[in-house]
């Protein structure tokens, strides 16, 4: 039957990802539901990329991915449902598809919404669990929905590269606050070109080795380490990186502001000589 992942961020304060659950168990009792995360920051676009990016890869094909992200920012006229390398994703038309999957969909359709129904959560979860039904049931993508419609598209947040630099933004903090940066391990030594390097965070705090585990530097000593999605990692051994160091989430707020004042904690910077 159906597995279905559910990644939002809504909490779990109250009834709401429990009735989720029920609105979808209402349509098929058989379907599979697992949570990713209903934790993600409210309107921060790159974090909740980074998250569904990195866990959507590990699940079997043909997978559904429900995805309740910002899902008002605007009046909702469509709901879209992607399928991209084996993997369904349904979301709102708020331009976090393409942020998630790092470029354009092979495929979408968009999920229409009744006019005269309440456009609330609740509704939503059923349009996307009705389709996912209709799919099961062994009807077409494209009967289901208007295919190749007009949808918002965002960039994903990508580093910036000099000849002798690169620079990141933070994309995530941890429950331990290790501070994850969107510098990929594949960016990082096709830029290095086994050069050494000095990373710098906050303007004066300076990393100059690449650990392979956290037991590799003392206790309370910081480290730079990649992570298991492949992602640049500052942390401290048995510490709170973030805390520590005031290091923040680099927001959509702030890729549009580009406050100066503000960058020094929301940005790494690694030089190559």
């Amino acid at each position: 039957m159906a597995l279905i992942t559910l990644t939002s961020d809504i909490g779990h304060k109250d009834y709401l990802v429990g009735a989720l659950k029920g609105q979808l168990a209402q349509i098929n009792p058989a379907f599979n539901i697992m949570d990713i995360s209903h934790e993600l920051s409210p309107f921060n676009y790159p974090q909740a990329a980074y998250i569904c990016r990195n866990a959507i890869k590990h699940y079997p094909p043909h997978t559904y991915h429900i995805i309740l992200v910002n899902l008002f920012e605007k009046k909702p006229e469509q709901l879209l449902l992607a399928f991209h390398r084996n993997q369904y994703l349904l979301c709102a038309d708020n331009g976090l598809l393409t942020m998630i999957l790092e470029g354009r969909p092979e495929m979408v359709i968009g999920l229409p919404l009744d006019k005269t129904a309440p456009k609330n959560t609740l509704y939503c979860v059923g349009v996307m669990g009705r389709a996912i039904q209709n799919l099961i049931d062994g009807n077409g993508l494209l009967s289901i929905g208007n295919p190749d419609p007009a949808f918002t598209e965002k960039n994903h947040l990508r580093p910036v590269f000099g000849d002798n630099w690169i620079e990141g933004q933070i994309i995530f903090i941890d429950a331990f606050e290790n501070v994850i940066v969107n510098i990929t391990r594949e960016e990082f030594e096709e830029q290095r070109k086994g050069r050494h390097f000095r990373l710098i965070f906050k303007r004066d705090e300076v990393i100059e080795k690449i650990s392979e585990t956290y037991a590799d530097v003392a206790e309370g000593e910081k480290l730079a380490i990649f992570n298991s999605a492949g992602y640049l990692e500052i942390a401290i051994q048995k510490g709170n990186a973030a805390g520590l160091f005031g290091l923040q989430d680099f927001t959509e707020q702030s890729q549009n502001t580009y406050l100066q004042s503000r960058l020094f904690y929301q940005t790494v910077r690694v030089y190559f000589e």
